[in-house]
């Protein structure tokens, strides 16, 4: 199944060389359709002219930002940090509404 999403310039621009491999969002209904071996569509914001396609490899499934950052990343301060950079996107009250998700992701070339 393909799925669209849209990002940022930032990340998206990671996907697309590569330092990127995992996309983080509120576990809600459009991402539990989500499944290994799905693709994913990102098309990069503001205008979403430029696209990529990525094949889902894992999905990292937790209640909060900080439990599936810890799954995934030992250095505290890192763990922190992202946790912090998520709350730019998403309130804590979503977060609790909905859990979160880690999508590990591999670019289509």
């Amino acid at each position: 199944m393909l799925h669209k999403m849209k990002l940022k310039e930032s990340p998206f621009e990671r996907i697309k060389n590569g330092t990127k491999t995992i996309e983080f969002r509120l576990y809600d209904e459009k991402r539990k359709q989500v499944k290994i071996g799905d693709q994913i569509e990102f098309s990069k914001l503001p205008d979403l002219q430029e696209r990529l396609i990525v094949d889902v490899i894992e999905l990292y499934r937790e209640d909060t930002f900080e439990n599936l950052f810890k799954k995934l990343y030992i250095n505290e301060d890192e763990i922190k940090k992202k946790t912090k950079s998520m709350y730019q996107y998403y309130s804590p009250e979503e977060e609790k509404k909905y859990g979160v998700i880690g999508i590990k992701i591999s670019l289509v070339k």
